[in-house]
Formats: structure tokens, sequence, C-alpha cells
């Protein structure tokens, strides 16, 4: 058998071709001089009777000696390039220039509301941001299908390990080297580009439509650089955009859908980003948000249009929330359900069909933005699902899973985040949401070192809100258990679910033990309280405190696993009302979970839950909101800084470790937010299962208002009926000598004369 191998090379002189058969021990190496020049370099043609075999170049400049592999199955004619260890059945393409160059021709083009990607993090390397205006590297990658003014779409790929890379789809009829009855007059070939490292590996194609971008379906086709196809035996295969907007409806195929970004219409155009220290945040499931529930249509029952609806009739501003933390809205293959958290992505950047349309997302956060709401988005970034993953094998690498993977997690594929060029891709996903979707942020699932790399988070935060992108953009962080690493220097660093205040409230409120790690014992009751200073965070800006997740059971379910004392409905109410009153008032800001302002007694994991007939009715969520209205209105209970108690701003004033409340379950602090008396606060709480009588030094003179206990709350005018007169205000000359903390209270005073 004759095969013809090309090798592509300006100066090929001196080189040849050294060829063994790996597994024939008698077969001893042979060696072949070129027999020709082309317009690649050179060309051999080695006549050894072998179907298979393995060869490498000799004194090939830039070469360390490659191993490269040729079987039958690729043709008698291949091709290599000195740079990579791929033998291709194609003629590999060669570059036509930078992508910048590309993007010269075309940057008029680009509409205002689409995101085109630009990320490049290799000059973060060395850990030193650049000089200002001093950006090295690519500008532009052109990535994904981004449909522009003319209405036009710009096609992008990155394949560093491609030989050709074809653009097929509803529009040349699917049309390449790979389809069952191929007509080259229909291909659209990609064209190749320097561009990450200066190295050729962007692929591009201009395409003029002659139908309705909504009725667009597309898919790559990649010739080399993948693994075999199951059929032809070639190294080729159909290749999802990494970067797509959005699926076409056939599950089976999963097409991928050209989406415009610029036609959505925005109306709340002055929107401000809150601060982080304004943040009460509300985590939801889409789905299970309003699936099955009697007052919304069944049209929206389970998708964007049913929170907009929810938006619309005002239950979160009677809620109070500031925030609503969406979990994960990429496209996932899992079936919606009771269980379905979306926690198994296989698009980053696309939206979830399920849901709705990529414009339904958009109005959804127009809506909450015109409504006060910010919107943080929950993405999955440390692994991807294994059912339908357009990643896996899309550019071989030498390990499972090729470019994108490096390893695996309890969960599924371990993304390779400590690859730049995965950081690159990444990014660009979360800048397309920032900027097509107007996002206010993001929290990131599972980032804890052995399932992330922190220099990506690091290199993330930089090019988001150090180099302006969006500088007040929300990052918030799910690394349990916390590491101090990325809180870069407090005030803006990334926020964390704190681990140490759940477990605690847990074990506190379950009166044991929980999950066999952490007791209810008086120990670093003033840590979790005061932003777990002691443990990991620098700044109250890198907490969030929360009682329950979507990956927690509620309290009611948690503490009635603890034995029958717990398990009587009003028991199981009171906790989960010291759990939330915990939440609300503890430094840092309080997260959560949907369902959790009704007591909603249910296990982890669970996205549906019955939606109360009638909120005006019921108490524990007329208690609820109003607890967090006192959160919002006061600044005392939104505390942010990095040392409260060194400015004066907050002190203990009862706890296990001071002689009011020595060794018992009880904590107290009072706050003085400002110079001015009418702003002080006073908090107190009692863990114990029995009533604690304690001194209570209140510091200022004069009469406390009683605004919220584990029963009731009643703010002052204009939000509630209290007042100086009321009943329950304490008259104190600063030190109140028997003040009775009844069993799992609590309770907030305000100074008012």
């Amino acid at each position: 058998m004759e095969v013809t191998i090309h090798l592509r090379h300006p100066n090929p002189a001196g080189v040849r071709l050294e060829l063994w058969h790996q597994h024939d021990y008698r077969f001893s190496p042979q060696r072949f001089d070129p027999v020709a020049r082309d317009e690649d370099g050179i060309v051999f043609k080695p006549r050894n009777g072998l179907s298979s075999f393995h060869f490498k170049f000799l004194n090939l400049p830039g070469d360390p000696g490659m191993e490269r592999f040729y079987a039958g199955y690729l043709g008698q004619e291949v091709w290599c390039l000195p740079e990579r260890a791929e033998v291709y059945a194609v003629r590999p393409a060669t570059a036509r220039g930078h992508i910048d160059q590309f993007y010269q021709r075309i940057q008029h083009l680009v509409p205002e509301g689409l995101y085109l990607p630009e990320t490049d993090v290799a000059y973060l390397r060395d850990g030193i941001p650049p000089a200002p205006g001093k950006r090295p590297g690519l500008q532009k990658s052109l990535l994904g299908a981004n449909v522009l003014r003319d209405g036009s779409i710009l096609f992008g790929l990155f394949h560093p390990r491609a030989a050709q890379v074809f653009l097929v789809g509803n529009f040349n009829n699917w049309q390449c080297p790979g389809h069952s009855d191929p007509r080259p007059e229909q291909f659209l070939p990609l064209e190749l580009y320097r561009g990450y490292y200066d190295l050729p590996n962007l692929w591009v194609y201009h395409y003029q439509p002659r139908q309705p971008l909504e009725e667009l379906e597309y898919q790559f086709f990649v010739m080399g650089g993948v693994p075999l196809e199951d059929g032809s035996r070639r190294p080729q295969k159909y290749l999802h955009d990494p970067l797509t907007r959005c699926y076409g409806p056939d599950i089976t195929t999963n097409p991928c859908r050209v989406v415009d970004p610029t036609r959505y219409h925005w109306r709340s155009v002055d929107w401000q980003t809150p601060d982080i220290a304004d943040l009460i945040i509300y985590e939801m499931n889409i789905y299970g948000f309003t699936e099955g529930d009697a007052d919304i249509p069944a049209a929206e029952q389970g998708k964007f249009q049913g929170v907009i609806r929810r938006i619309r009739n005002g239950f979160f501003k009677e809620l109070g929330v500031t925030a609503l933390g969406f979990m994960p809205t990429s496209e996932a293959p899992s079936m919606q359900g009771p269980t379905a958290l979306g926690y198994d992505p296989c698009g980053f950047a696309a939206i979830e069909r399920d849901f709705g349309t990529p414009d339904d997302l958009r109005e959804l956060v127009d809506t909450a933005h015109g409504h006060g709401l910010a919107i943080l988005m929950d993405l999955v970034f440390n692994h991807t699902a294994n059912s339908f993953n357009p990643l896996w094998d899309s550019i071989l690498d030498g390990n499972p899973g090729g470019f994108y993977f490096s390893g695996s997690t309890p969960w599924g594929n371990k993304v390779a985040t400590e690859r730049e060029e995965v950081q690159n891709f990444l990014i660009d996903v979360c800048k397309l949401l920032l900027k097509e979707y107007r996002v206010d942020g993001f929290r990131f699932d599972a980032t804890h070192s052995d399932w992330m790399d922190h220099n990506f988070l690091r290199h993330l935060e930089y090019e988001i809100r150090g180099r302006g992108f969006k500088p007040d953009a929300i990052l918030i962080v799910e690394n349990l258990p916390n590491q101090p690493d990325l809180n870069l220097q407090g005030w803006n660093g990334f926020a964390q679910w704190c681990d140490p205040f759940h477990d605690k409230m847990k074990a506190l409120l379950r009166e044991g033990v929980y999950q066999d790690w952490v007791t209810n014992n008086p120990e670093h009751l003033g840590d979790v309280f005061y932003y777990c200073r002691n443990f990991y965070a620098a700044h109250t800006n890198n907490v969030i405190n929360y009682c329950e997740s979507h990956d927690e059971n509620s309290m009611a379910y948690e503490v009635a696993t603890d034995g029958p004392a717990l398990q009587t409905e009003p028991a199981k109410e009171r906790k989960a009302r010291l759990g939330l009153m915990a939440t609300i008032m503890a430094l840092g800001q309080p997260m959560i979970y949907m369902g959790q302002e009704f007591g909603v007694d249910r296990p982890r994991n669970r996205v549906q839950f019955e939606w109360p007939s009638d909120l005006k009715k019921h108490s524990f969520y007329q208690w609820a909101s109003h607890l967090i209205q006192l959160r919002r209105r006061y600044p005392g209970l939104k505390l942010s800084g990095s040392d409260l108690i060194g400015e004066g701003r907050f002190q203990f004033i009862a706890g296990p470790w001071l002689e009011r409340g020595k060794g018992r379950l009880v904590i107290g602090w009072r706050v003085k937010p400002s110079e001015v008396p009418y702003e002080q606060l006073v908090v107190l709480f009692n863990f114990e299962p029995y009533d604690v009588d304690l001194e209570i030094d209140f510091g200022t003179p004069g009469l406390w208002a009683k605004l919220a206990d584990i029963d009731r709350v009643n703010d002052l005018p204009p939000l509630g009926t209290n007042s100086p007169e009321a009943p329950e205000t304490i008259t104190t000359a600063g030190l109140f000598p028997h003040f009775t903390l009844p069993s799992s209270s609590g309770f907030v005073y305000k100074w008012v004369q």
C-alpha cells in the first residue's frame, strides 16, 4: 500500500521520515527521503506494505520529534503540520492573516446591543494587570453566531486542531463533506485566522441569510482534530456552537439557533445595580416557582412569563427582597420536574428552552429592574452534563473529553478552568449575559479549588470589574467550605455562600449535631453573626448568610429529623422563624430560598412547593415580609465594612464568651451606624430551649421600641403602627437589669427618644 504524506513547512531541507510498526518487533524502523516538493512543503511516499504505522520526522525545525500514527481509514493521501501530532485526511486550511484584520473590515456593522467575544486572559498570566490602555493580545475573537447591522451573520468557532471547518444549517440543506449526498457547490467553508497566541485557531464565515433569522438553525462540521466518526472512521464531527444563545426545539438533534439580541426594546434604561450591602437575595428556580400554581395561567407556569406575572402582581415588593437569584437558566438536558435543579448544563450561553425564549428572559430582567429587583444568574462552570455534552471530544487533546476537560467531579466532567482558552470562553459567556441580558451579576456553583481554578475566578473578576466592563457586577461563589483567597481586598472580592453560618444555625436549631461535624455548643456563636471574620471573610461584602437553599433541607424539615420534641408543627414553625430571623439580622447579606417565606417543610433539592391561597391570611408570610422590610429600612441592619467593632458601629452586648450570657446560647449586639441616635438598634437571640434572664446594656438611655420578635413585627410609621407609647416599649437608663429571653427567641429594638 502506497501512502502519500504531505508535510507543510517553509524550510524542509534535510528533513527525513522515520517509520515503524508499533506491535511488530521484527519490523525495524525505516527511514525515507522526500520524493517531491509541492506548495505546502515536501512529499513522502513510503513503501512498506503496512496498513497502519507510526512515524515521525527527523531534522524538522520546531518539531520535538512528535510521534504520529497512520491508519488505512485516513485514505492514501494525508497531511501533517510540524506543530501538531495530527495526521489529516484532508489538506489543512492556511491562515489568511490575524483575526483583528478581519474585525477591522466588519466592525462598522457591529450593533450596540451585541456582545462580540473579546476575552484573552494571556496578558494576566503573571498576575499583574497591565497599565491602563496597555492590553496586548487578541482584541476580538468573533466567536458564536452574531447578527450584524445589515442582517448578515458572522459565525465563528475556536478550534486549534481542525484541518477544515464547514458551516451547515437549514439554509444550505446541511451540506458539507460529511453529508450522505454531498454537493460541494453548497458547502460553506469557514476561513482560518490567527487568534489566541497569534496561532491559527479561529474560524469565521460571514453569511448573508435569505430567510428570517428566527428560522435559522446551524452547526459546524469539523474535519480533523476530533475523534473518529462512528460510521466512516474518519476524524470528523458535527459540533454545536459552544456560544450558541439558544437551541432549536428538536431535542434529538439540538440544532443551534440564530438569535438577534438587539431586537428587544429595553424600558428600564436608568437601572443601577444595587450595592452589595443592599442585597436581600431570593433564590428561586424558574420552573418550581410557578409550576402548578392556580394564580398563574397554565401557559405561563414554570416559565419566565410566570415569574414576570408575579413581579407585576407586586409579590416581591411586598416581600421586600431586592434581588432574585435564579438557579441555572442555561440549557440542561434534564426534564423539568420537582427535582430538576438545572445543575447539569450543556450550553453555558444558551437559555433553557423549557423556560421560554431569550427575549422572554430579557423581558423578565427588564421587568425586574422596573420593579427595583436585581437579577443574579447561577452559572455552573465546574462540570457539564453527560447525556448531551456539546464540548465533549469537540477538540482532541490527549485526555478524556478533550480540550475543555481535565478529570471529573462528583457531578460530572470537570471543566478545565485552569486552561487560558477555556477561561476566555467562560468569561465571554459572562460578558454576553451581562451585556445582552443586562443581568446584575452571577453566583458560581461549586468553586472550591478542588473543582475550579481560582486564577480563573480572579481573571474573571478583573476582566469584568477591574477593566470596567461592569464595575458594579455582583459576583458570588459557592466556595464550600469557605476559602479566604477569593476575598481580594475584601470590599472588592467575591461574596461567598457562608458555610459556617449555615451549619451553625442548623446545629443550633436542631438542638444537637448537624452533619456529624457541627454541634450546638457556644463556640463560634459570635463569629457566625459577625460575618465570619475569624473564619475567612475580610469584609461584610464577602458573606452571604443563609439557612435554606436548593441544596439544603428547609428549617422545618431539618429540625424534625432530630427527635420527637421538634416534630410538632408549632416547634417546626418556631425554629423556622428563628432561623429566618437570624439570617436577616446577621452581618453580611441574607439569602432566602423560595418558599422559606412561607415556612415550607421540604427536603433538599426540591423546587416545587404549594403556593398559599391567601397571602394576607398567611401568618408566617406576613411576619417574614415585615421582618425583611425592617432590613431594608434601617441602616443598622445592613452595616457594611471590614472592622465595624473597631469603628464603633457594632458592639456585642451578650454572648457565651461575655459575663452577660456566659456559657449559654444567647447573643446580642448594639449598632450605631451613624452619630444620629435615632438609628441605634439592639438585636437579641436566645437559642437555648429554655428562658434566659439577662442584664441588657442598651447603651443610650431613653425609650426603646420593640420592632420585632419571633411572633410579630410592628414597625414605626409609615410602615407600621408602633410608637414610643406602645406597651412593649422599654424605658431604660441604659442598663435593663432583668430582660427575659424566651426559649428560641429573637428581638429587635430601636431607640426612639
